[in-house]
């Protein structure tokens, strides 16, 4: 379903596809590392809708092998998205907007824990690999946004971008859709909320901190680990930690509210990082600070517990266990007011330890609210005239 429809949720249903284990049908496929070489995923799970699946089949005279070693490093491929829509509207009780916008689908950073994965599936493509190489793009985005911040009776609301995939990631550098969407919300004067892991947020620097004068935006930046080893494989085509910490002094420096999440924390793998990703992000400037425990819906969980395998072996076993103790014994928990935090003693623990050292390193308890009054459709002369210069 293209952005921005809507259609009737059952919440009950969606949990328990969410919760379900894939059947049979949808192997795991695992590519070769120099294939892969660069990627985040190790595998590519069928898509769950098709109704058959294909398996690589040695017939014994190993033309599998030959024809593997020759196939050339997975490369990344643009299609471009005919949605007519831009904003895409939720009704979570435990997200805190209920808009946001993506001008990109799949995303190259090829992080191996992300929770958008499984929407790749809606478009026909894997989760796995193809997320990070089949990139769809939107290049209409922002007269699209445009139309519809003009309809009439349209409410403003801090609208999220990079909710479900990177606004920074690499292909920005060229196709400059997230900085359309920027500007059209400056001419609006329209809030904004922005995640990302990408030092590229700087090259918009001039509308970021043109907006901030006004209370229009904050960035939040999002640092897994501070560890350039650790990040080259959980996120191996998004910026360095040191990177990230300059974005987040840069933005400050500028005038631009800056935040940090260090998420997600994965249990025995870069969770004993939390109070030292918080400290250094406070004195890079951060005066907000997030976590999220790691999720695993879907096809994600194979994925993960793959790619935990190829590259932590040693430890791979101890850490699906913590995960399984914060999820009531399964690897994931997709209950609203949950899947976030996660529960029990490590999950308490984990909470508790955030909790300190955002006090610590004095972090805001409540995030400043950003300015909805200020918006005005570009042209209109007052209030009411507003509301009413899309009827003509």
């Amino acid at each position: 379903m293209p952005d921005g429809m809507e259609a009737p949720i059952d919440r009950d249903a969606i949990a328990a596809l969410d919760n379900a284990g894939l059947p049979d049908p949808w192997p795991l496929q695992r590519f070769p590392s120099e294939q892969a070489a660069g990627r985040g995923a190790v595998s590519n799970p069928g898509v769950r809708f098709d109704s058959r699946s294909d398996s690589p089949f040695d017939d014994g005279w190993d033309t599998l092998s030959h024809d593997i070693g020759e196939l050339p490093r997975l490369a990344t491929t643009l299609t471009r998205d005919a949605t007519r829509s831009a904003i895409s509207w939720n009704a979570s009780p435990d997200i805190g907007f209920d808009r946001a916008i993506n001008p990109y689908r799949g995303c190259e950073h090829g992080c191996i824990y992300c929770y958008a994965r499984p929407t790749h599936a809606y478009l026909g493509y894997s989760p796995g690999l193809d997320f990070e190489t089949k990139l769809v793009f939107k290049p209409d985005v922002a007269a699209l946004l445009d139309k519809e911040l003009r309809k009439p009776g349209y409410v403003p609301r801090t609208l999220a971008l990079g909710s479900n995939t990177d606004p920074y990631q690499p292909v920005e550098r060229t196709l400059k859709l997230t900085r359309s969407v920027l500007e059209v919300l400056d001419r609006f004067n329209h809030p904004v909320g922005i995640v990302t892991k990408s030092s590229g947020v700087l090259r918009d620097l001039d509308i970021l901190s043109s907006m901030a004068k006004r209370n229009l935006v904050h960035v939040h930046m999002s640092v897994t680990t501070l560890d350039p080893r650790l990040a080259r494989t959980m996120e191996p085509r998004a910026a360095t930690p040191a990177r990230r910490l300059h974005a987040i002094a840069e933005l400050t420096r500028a005038g631009v509210p800056a935040g940090v999440l260090a998420a997600p924390m994965i249990p025995a793998l870069n969770d004993a990082e939390m109070e030292k990703i918080l400290e250094a992000s406070a004195r890079a400037g951060a005066t907000h600070a997030g976590y999220v425990l790691l999720r695993l819906p879907l096809e994600l969980r194979d994925m993960f517990e793959s790619w935990l395998h190829t590259h932590f072996p040693d430890r791979a076993r101890h850490v699906l266990s913590l995960i399984r103790q914060t999820r009531s014994g399964e690897l994931n928990d997709s209950r609203f007011h949950h899947r976030f935090s996660g529960q029990g003693v490590y999950a308490d623990l984990l909470m508790r330890r955030f909790t300190r050292a955002a006090r610590q390193f004095g972090f805001n308890e409540v995030r400043t609210q950003l300015d909805c009054g200020r918006f005005a459709v570009p042209g209109a002369t007052t209030a009411a005239e507003s509301d009413q210069m899309s009827l003509f």
